[in-house]
């Protein structure tokens, strides 16, 4: 009898996890029996039991500071205009006093770099501090969380809530819980288009819903993202979406800290009676009450030692520090360390000393180096733009007594929060003369295309030759209260034909 197992094609059933099914022809019955095997592992959900203590206070710190700033943030005024409002349409992005174009990306660009060796420089010191206390999956999944204890209790109260029947109970319980969750969902949406479309002008559209389809898509899409990511994938986001859980060990060492178990003093784990002495009993002080694991939000136990999963929320710390507590047993069995303290049983200045060691010293340079950088060019940036872009549809053409004639568009941006005039001039390019208008006048930040008509007389023309020959628009801000002169020159080139 041939009792070799054949797989089958991967089959699909009920939208579950994919299973492959094997037949074996040893069935009892003498017919060919049937198995399935799953190829993942059904996702258990995480019932996170509430802390309390020193880093969930900081993490609520975080939480307040964080949302109130973005929340906050579009409902401040400056200069009789929304504080910060980056409008695309008119591509002028407001940053308080700042008034910023298309052509300041680059500080986009320094604004990245910044973030990036900051992020680096956190993660060398103390790990995925940025996970634990500021993420944003971190702030708003405490906001949901916190909702669902409030609708549903605590983290008992929740298990045997989901476990039992349909009843009138868990049916408002749980619609006011999604109810709030949405309502939050949708808020914070809204907030998110209030930084492109002015907050006011949407409140105004919001009794009467009447949104554009740009601000309809990103109102729902942001809303829903909020409802999805905090509400229902929470840990699933930092474990397999996040891509700062797989490389952030390319950015630890071994002195940086993290969230340790001190195996040492902790095992053999154990129960025990409180006034038992552990040492008699030859236990250590872990009594294994599971807590740390109940509390962590990815559902890890830190027992098992430093995991990807772990994002930093310091929750097991407290919890286990308040066991200590009614145990009489010191603090710090779990703590933050580094592998070499915890290896060499350093402590206080020992461990803190090798906080400044050259990798931290370097990060820390080019930080400081990148942001006084990023201040100094913000404080030297011209008052003004100028873009001169040449017509293309006439590069060169004779006019009335046998000048030769370029015409040029100029693009000025006015970047100060009053109205302001300019005047246009040339340079390096004898004899030529501006034609036209050369005095403008601009609003507060607003930009404006004018043309300009450069001439050359036709004895000029002969002695510089047939080509190209350089020469620069200079462009001078008159001195207004407030505002001192100011110059822009902008290269450009004159042509004459053969």
């Amino acid at each position: 009898m041939n009792n070799d197992i054949t797989p089958q094609p991967i089959q699909f059933k009920g939208g579950k996890a994919p299973f492959v099914t094997t037949t074996d022809a040893s069935g009892d019955d003498g017919n060919a029996a049937t198995e399935v095997v799953s190829l993942f592992q059904a996702q258990k959900k995480i019932y996170a039991r509430a802390v309390s203590g020193w880093f969930a206070a900081w993490r609520w710190f975080f939480v307040w500071f964080t949302q109130l700033v973005f929340y906050g943030l579009p409902w401040l005024e400056w200069n009789a205009r929304q504080a910060v409002l980056f409008d695309l349409g008119t591509r002028r992005f407001y940053i308080f006093g700042l008034v910023l174009y298309p052509q300041d990306f680059v500080y986009l660009t320094g604004l990245l770099i910044i973030s990036a060796y900051a992020l680096f420089l956190f993660t060398a010191v103390a790990g995925r501090l940025w996970c634990g206390y500021a993420c944003p999956q971190t702030v708003y999944t405490e906001i949901f969380m916190w909702i669902e204890q409030k609708f549903e209790g605590d983290r008992t109260a929740r298990m045997k809530l989901d476990d039992g029947p349909w009843t009138l109970n868990k049916i408002w319980r749980k619609a006011g819980k999604q109810t709030a969750w949405i309502l939050v969902g949708l808020w914070t949406g809204l907030t998110f288009v209030g930084y492109f479309t002015p907050i006011r002008s949407l409140m105004t559209q919001l009794a009467s819903l009447a949104f554009g389809p740009w601000e309809w898509f990103w109102i729902l899409f942001y809303g829903f993202a909020t409802y999805g990511n905090a509400g229902y994938m929470r840990e699933q986001v930092c474990k397999y979406m996040c891509p700062y859980a797989r490389f952030q060990s390319a950015m630890f060492d071994k002195d940086t800290l993290v969230i340790s178990y001190d195996p040492e003093r902790g095992e053999p784990r154990g129960s025990r009676p409180r006034k038992a002495d552990p040492k008699a009993l030859g236990k250590g002080s872990c009594i294994d009450c599971t807590l740390c694991v109940q509390v962590c939000p990815t559902g890890i136990d830190i027992r098992d030692g430093l995991q990807y999963e772990c994002i930093g929320c310091a929750a097991c710390i407290d919890v286990c520090n308040s066991v200590m507590d009614k145990m009489n047993y010191p603090r710090g069995l779990i703590r933050y360390a580094t592998e070499n303290s915890m290896a060499e049983h350093w402590q206080g200045m020992q461990l803190f000393k090798r906080i400044f060691r050259p990798r931290v010293l370097i990060y820390t340079t080019v930080l400081l180096l990148i942001c006084t950088g990023m201040v100094v060019s913000l404080a030297m940036r011209d008052p003004f733009k100028v873009d001169v872009v040449r017509d293309r549809a006439s590069l060169a053409r004779l006019v009335e007594d046998g000048r030769i004639e370029n015409v040029y568009r100029l693009q000025i941006m006015n970047a100060t929060e009053k109205r302001q005039s300019y005047r246009i001039e040339l340079a390096d390019l004898d004899g030529a003369s501006l034609v036209g208008k050369r005095v403008i006048e601009l609003d507060a930040a607003q930009a404006r295309w004018v043309s300009a008509n450069v001439q050359l007389p036709p004895e000029v023309a002969a002695r510089l030759g047939a080509g190209v020959h350089p020469m620069n628009f200079v462009v001078h801000r008159v001195e207004a209260p407030g505002y001192a002169a100011a110059t822009v020159s902008e290269k450009s080139t004159f042509m004459v034909p053969r």
